[in-house]
């Protein structure tokens, strides 16, 4: 592989990292290191461990064929395109609406305005659905490689800023929080839910790569394509662990807890940064953070419109005697933001809630989702040639008991609390 060839791929992997460094960094893995330290940096490394062959095989599909895995659920049976509609759906506009919602609270600590019901939420989707109405894949492409190479520098700075100056204080009557708890279990359920981000969303990055092939004409070869996911799959788990790291060192045990207005929690990550970096580092830190939510909001508004744009069409077309139509992508842009919107209003002044929300739907329909992947990667449609070796098949099915026996906690939570409660205590 060739540096020019690498070059002419990269793109997807950089898309993907901007979805997933959004809420679950920005948001999720701050909030584990101030509210319980270092004690989920052990679930942060397990969920991207674990869930990383659902991701990979994802890529790999489009790299041996040259079309998005969706197009491989079709051709294994309707009832697995079907069956991906089911578990995409519910969690659709509830993580467009997490993102969107950190998305404005970021942006009202910028402008200083803060418009009534969410107004800046509005605006938010409607810009962006604008702009992929126009641009799609080009101009979301160039402009994420931007975003991305600043927020990068901005995380490492802050984090090496942190290891340097030492942990803040603690204060005199802490009470440090316990992760062995219904209350710590259901957050590291919500945390690994999007960590790196939710398994349905796997299913954008070859969308992505397919994308990246129409517009350039360029199809790049299986190694081309899996280092461009792997650039951006790892960058976002180690940009994971500088997260936490700036939470627990900054915020934990000082007494200081996140509010749950996005405005207010917005306006804390920024202190959090400036006061780590220095006062003057104000508005670098302030654009960053509010580049890396706008790329994560404009993404997952094209990574569903795009998913159910394709899902729909195959389902309505099975013979592809069609092509996709550009009004039927922004059709979908739009009701994608439009229900982001109205699940926002429900939750205007509990951001937590909405985050947890979303995030432990996310969750429980990810072994379902790696499934689709597994069976996928490994039917007859692959070479064997392009088949991920017998390591990854096997941390793929770790994965998949993982995910379900969290699943199943988290379920045996909600069915009876008590018990989970005993359990814990003894």
């Amino acid at each position: 592989m060739t540096e020019n060839k690498f070059l002419k791929a990269l793109g997807p992997g950089i898309l993907f990292a901007s979805t997933c460094i959004g809420v679950s960094h920005l948001v999720q893995s701050t909030r584990a290191g101030a509210v319980y330290g270092f004690s989920f940096l052990a679930a942060i490394i397990l969920a991207n461990f674990f869930k990383y062959p659902f991701f990979e095989f994802a890529s790999r599909y489009t790299g041996s064929t040259g079309e998005s895995i969706i197009n491989g659920y079709a051709k294994e049976g309707k009832w697995v395109l079907i069956f991906y509609l089911l578990i995409t759906v519910p969690s659709m506009f509830t993580v467009t609406a997490a993102v969107t919602f950190v998305t404005s609270g970021l942006l009202t600590s910028l402008t200083g305005i803060e418009l009534v019901h969410n107004g800046w939420s509005a605006f938010l989707l409607g810009f962006c659905t604008i702009v992929l109405a126009i641009g799609r894949y080009k101009l979301l492409d160039n402009l994420l490689k931007f975003v991305g190479v600043i927020l990068v520098l901005t995380v490492i700075t802050a984090f090496v800023t942190v290891l340097i100056n030492g942990r803040a204080p603690q204060a005199a009557n802490f009470v440090a929080a316990k992760p062995m708890s219904i209350e710590g279990i259901f957050f590291v359920i919500a945390l690994m839910g999007w960590m790196p981000t939710a398994v349905d969303i796997s299913t954008w990055t070859s969308l992505w790569a397919e994308a990246k092939i129409k517009a350039s004409g360029y199809r790049p070869g299986m190694k081309e394509t899996l280092a461009d996911f792997n650039l951006g799959y790892w960058i976002s788990a180690i940009l994971a662990i500088c997260f936490l790291t700036l939470g627990a060192y900054v915020m934990y045990g000082t007494g200081e807890t996140f509010v749950n207005s996005a405005g207010g929690f917005a306006r804390q990550v920024i202190e959090m940064f400036t006061t780590t970096i220095g006062k003057w580092s104000y508005w670098i830190i302030s654009i960053a953070a509010f580049s890396t939510m706008f790329s994560t909001t404009i993404t997952v508004v094209d990574g569903y419109a795009r998913a159910i744009q394709r899902t729909s069409f195959l389902l309505i077309n099975p013979s592809h005697k069609k092509e996709e139509s550009r009004r039927s992508y922004v059709l979908w842009a739009v009701l994608v933001s439009v229900g982001g919107y109205l699940v926002i209003v429900q939750f205007l002044n509990n951001l937590k809630q909405l985050v947890d929300f979303a995030t432990i739907v996310s969750f429980v329909i990810a072994a379902p989702a790696a499934y689709l992947n597994y069976h996928t990667i490994f039917s007859k449609q692959i070479p064997k040639e392009h088949q991920p070796g017998i390591w990854i098949k096997r941390l793929a099915i770790a994965g998949i008991v993982f995910l379900s026996v969290f699943t199943l906690i988290f379920l045996m939570i909600k069915i009876s609390p008590q018990l989970m409660e005993r359990w814990l205590t003894n």
